[in-house]
C-alpha cells in the first residue's frame, strides 16, 4: 500500500449512509417477522475453533476445503473466521445447556460472514446474514413455519420475482441405502479428478455442482426422492401440504442438496429472477444429528441464512426502496452568537425524540434553506440578525410554505 491510496482489501466494500437505510430497514423488518414467530436475538463470536466448522459443516464441503479463512492465534489454537452461522448458533446452544430451555429454542441472528470465494455482484468474502435456527422438534410443521417466515419477510420487504425451491434428504434409514446405490451407478462413469473425490466422500453432493460435465453425469442418478423411508415421504409430505394451505408457491426439486453436509429431510432455497445467474437469495434445512456432532444430546433443528446483500441487490433490481426518514426540524442560522444560544434547544429537542440538524458549514441563509431540503426538512426555523434582534424565530413549514414568528423564549416549548 505504501505510496498508494488505501482501498478496502479484494472481496469487501465499504457500505455507504444511503445503502445502510435500505439495509438498516431490511434488518428492522426482519426484527419485526421474527419477534412475531417468538425468535429471540443471538449474537455469536466473529470467529470460532476450527473444529466447529470442520465437524459441524463438514469436511467434503467447499466452505472446509476452500473457503474458510482459518490461522493459529498467538496461543497456537486453530481460529476461522466463520463461513456460516448455524454451527457457531449450535455451539452455543450446546454450551450453555440450552437443551434445557422448552424445546424448540428459537433464535436468530445478524452479524458479517467470510469465505474466499470469487466475488460477483452482490457476493463477498465478507458479507452479512441474517438467520434462524429453530432446535429441538422433529415436527414437519415447524419445517413449514421456517420455510413460511422467510417467505414471509421476502414479501414484506417488496422484493420481487421470488421462488421457492424445495426437496428432502430423507432420514438415516433413507440416506444409507441411497448412498450405497448412487455410489454403484457412479462406478464407472467419467467424472473429473475432483468430483471423484467429493464422491467418494459425500456423493449427494455432486447434484450441487457446476461443472457441465458432472451435471451431464448426475442428470442420469438414481433420484433420492424414489428411495424414501415411509417416514422421510410422510414428513416431506406434511411439509408440503403446510405450504399449500398457508398459500405459499414452491417448486419441488429432487436434485436440491445445498452446500453443507449437516443437512437432513427438508432443504429449500429461494431465488430472485431479477439477480440473473447468481440468483439465489436464501434458503437453508433441517439438521437433525448436528447438536450431536458438537458434543450435544440429540436435538434436531432447522434453519435458514439469507444475504442481506443480495436482498438490498434484488430490492435495486426491482426498483424497491425504504422511504428516506424525514428530518423534523433544521435551524438555519445566522451569527456565533445566535448559534451558540440555540444549541442547547437543538439538544434538548433531540433529547425529546425530534430529530434535529444544523449548519456546520458556514453557508449563508440560501445555502442553508437548500442544504434543508436535501435532507427533507419538514420545518425549518430560521433566525438572522434581524430576527434575534427582534426576539423571535422564524418556523417555515416546508410543504405548504407557511411560516409565522415564535418569540425565542417559547420557541422550544412550540416545537
Amino acid at each position: 500500500m505504501s505510496g498508494r491510496r488505501p482501498e478496502a482489501p479484494r472481496g469487501t466494500r465499504d457500505v455507504l449512509p444511503a445503502e445502510h437505510r435500505t439495509r438498516d430497514h431490511v434488518v428492522a423488518t426482519a426484527a419485526e417477522v421474527f419477534r412475531l414467530h417468538g425468535y429471540g436475538h443471538i449474537t455469536t463470536p466473529t470467529f470460532e475453533h476450527t473444529e466447529v466448522f470442520a465437524r459441524g459443516v463438514g469436511a467434503s464441503t467447499d466452505i472446509v476445503r476452500k473457503e474458510m479463512y482459518t490461522f493459529d492465534d498467538r496461543g497456537g489454537r486453530s481460529i476461522t473466521l466463520r463461513p456460516e452461522g448455524t454451527a457457531g448458533v449450535v455451539r452455543a446452544f450446546v454450551q450453555h445447556g440450552m437443551h434445557k430451555l422448552p424445546l424448540p429454542v428459537k433464535l436468530w441472528y445478524t452479524g458479517p460472514m467470510f469465505r474466499y470465494e470469487a466475488p460477483q455482484a452482490g457476493r463477498f468474502r465478507e458479507h452479512t446474514q441474517l438467520g434462524v435456527e429453530a432446535i429441538g422438534s422433529t415436527d414437519p410443521l415447524l419445517d413449514a413455519e421456517v420455510v413460511t417466515m422467510l417467505h414471509a419477510l421476502y414479501a414484506r420487504l417488496g422484493v420481487p420475482a421470488v421462488r421457492l425451491r424445495i426437496g428432502t434428504l430423507g432420514d438415516a434409514a433413507t440416506r444409507g441405502p441411497y448412498r450405497e446405490a448412487l455410489l454403484g451407478y457412479l462406478t464407472g462413469q467419467e467424472l473429473p479428478g475432483d468430483a471423484r473425490e467429493r464422491a467418494a466422500q459425500n456423493p449427494m453432493r455432486l447434484f450441487d455442482s457446476k461443472d457441465p460435465a458432472v451435471q451431464a453425469v448426475m442428470a442420469g442418478a438414481p433420484r433420492l426422492a424414489d428411495a424414501l423411508s415411509p417416514e422421510a415421504r410422510e414428513h416431506h409430505a406434511t411439509v408440503l401440504a403446510a405450504l399449500t394451505a398457508a398459500g405459499v408457491p414452491f417448486e419441488r426439486d429432487d436434485t436440491l442438496v445445498r452446500g453443507l453436509d449437516y443437512y437432513t429431510h427438508t432443504v429449500f432455497e429461494f431465488t430472485c429472477d431479477r439477480l440473473g445467474a447468481q440468483s439465489g437469495i436464501g434458503g437453508g434445512g433441517r439438521y437433525d444429528g448436528l447438536v450431536e456432532q458438537l458434543g450435544g444430546p440429540s436435538a434436531p433443528g432447522i434453519g435458514f441464512g439469507t444475504g442481506i446483500e443480495r436482498i438490498v441487490l434484488a430490492l435495486e433490481a426491482g426498483d424497491v426502496a425504504p422511504e428516506a426518514p424525514g428530518l423534523d426540524l433544521y435551524f438555519a442560522v445566522l451569527g456565533d452568537a445566535a448559534r451558540r444560544e440555540l444549541f442547547p434547544v437543538v439538544s434538548r429537542l433531540r433529547a425529546r425524540g425530534l430529530s434535529c440538524e444544523a449548519d456546520f458549514a458556514g453557508r449563508g441563509l440560501k445555502g442553508m434553506m437548500r442544504h434543508a431540503s436535501g435532507l427533507g426538512a419538514r420545518r425549518v426555523v430560521i433566525v438572522g440578525e434581524r430576527e434575534r434582534a427582534n426576539g423571535v424565530a422564524v418556523v417555515r413549514d416546508m410543504a405548504g410554505g407557511e411560516q409565522h414568528e415564535v418569540p425565542l423564549t417559547d420557541l422550544e416549548a412550540h416545537l
